[in-house]
């Protein structure tokens, strides 16, 4: 039987329809250690070196079950190839390799409706890669997006399917983790880019600066239309921001996850910024309606979905879920939960946040390399 090919999307597909089917990664043991495929329901995977292959082949392949579908994950595409015609020799029927490697999962937006309002649509674009969300939020042949990934290609496929034209990019803050579609999307279809000041101070490229309280509207004010209002939460970073979309659903950045919040540390100025975050836990978020459905920019974890596999829930949930944290009454002991959940953060971070102010230029490759991972952007790595 030829080999066949398989793309990001039939691997989320396969993952969420629960398909029986076994996934063999075939990168090195620190790749696969620092960044493998998550799912929201449990599958069969183990880790098999490319090069145990070249080198042993028997024993490599009697790794891997047979009867069953194979499906093969490498960096590039080419090694799984090549250990999916090893497997096809020794009479595995059902293998497929990752078109283009782990950087197609890294880089898959899989939307998602999260509104049940008839005027607007509110889309989250989950990035199972990254395990982090974008939005669009689309009304009248129009769509805002807010805090877009680099895979533009995505979102420009998303619009001409809905018939709508991208105007507006919305950063809730300069991000670190990955890097930022807005610049490219200005370039493509000159979309404004729309961002909080304190942190895109030094960037060099033209912007709007949202400032808290700030309302912005659709050019189509009819009744029924959305309206985007600035909340400047800042902690995570000096400039990070929420957006409040109709009083009713709140973009936060990483400001408010489902599990634990955004962490104040990967500055470098943490006893500063956690003195920011913590005024604006007691002062804002506090203070907030709990009825508001949160949208995160991250999660830690699939379980934080919910039954449809959408990452959204209830701010008083949140605050309940989290009330070891949101108990914290003074500055200090709350620096003290940060300190005591401080981990080292990626050594790309730093550079992914010159990327996203223009500062510096890395060519597609470098991009995907730095891209690749899970987010490092909560507080604690476990419920509080």
């Amino acid at each position: 039987m030829s080999l066949q090919s398989y793309d990001a999307q039939d691997l989320f597909d396969y993952l969420v329809s629960k398909d029986d089917f076994v996934l063999l990664d075939v990168r090195n043991d620190v790749e696969f250690g620092r960044f493998k495929v998550e799912g929201p329901y449990p599958v069969d995977m183990i880790n098999v070196p490319y090069m145990e292959f070249i080198e042993h082949e028997e024993e490599s392949v009697a790794k891997v079950p047979s009867g069953r579908k194979i499906r093969i994950v490498c960096a590039k595409e080419g090694s799984a190839k090549y250990v999916g015609e090893i497997l096809n020799n020794h009479g595995f029927e059902d293998v497929h390799y990752l078109r283009e490697g782990i950087k197609s999962w890294g880089n898959l937006l899989t939307p998602i409706k999260v509104s049940e309002e008839t005027a607007y649509d509110l889309y989250q674009f989950r990035r199972p890669g990254k395990a982090s969300c974008s939005y669009g939020l689309v009304y009248a042949k129009e769509m805002m997006l807010f805090d877009p990934a680099k895979n533009i290609a995505a979102y420009r496929q998303f619009a001409e399917k809905q018939g709508c034209s991208i105007t507006h990019t919305f950063e809730t803050h300069r991000q670190a983790d990955y890097i930022s579609g807005s610049q490219p999307l200005n370039q493509a279809v000159g979309a404004a880019i729309m961002a909080p000041e304190p942190d895109f101070s030094e960037a060099k490229f033209l912007y709007t600066p949202v400032n808290d309280g700030d309302v912005y509207p659709f050019s189509d004010n009819t009744n029924g239309m959305p309206e985007v209002k600035v909340l400047h939460t800042p902690g995570h970073t000096p400039g990070s921001t929420c957006y409040l979309i109709d009083n009713k659903y709140l973009i936060s950045g990483d400001t408010v996850f489902i599990y634990s919040i955004g962490r104040p540390d990967l500055g470098g100025m943490a006893e500063a910024w956690s003195a920011m975050l913590f005024k604006t836990m007691r002062e804002k978020i506090l203070n907030w309606d709990d009825t508001i459905h949160v949208l995160p920019g991250h999660y830690m974890s699939w379980e934080e979905a919910d039954p449809e596999l959408r990452f959204m829930e209830a701010l008083g949930k949140i605050k309940a879920i989290n009330s070891e944290i949101y108990s914290i009454d003074n500055r200090e002991d709350f620096y003290q939960f940060i300190k005591s959940n401080m981990r080292p953060q990626p050594e790309e971070y730093a550079k992914i946040r010159e990327i996203n102010a223009g500062l510096v230029e890395v060519n597609e490759e470098q991009q995907d390399v730095m891209d690749l991972g899970k987010n490092e952007c909560a507080a604690s790595v476990q419920p509080h």
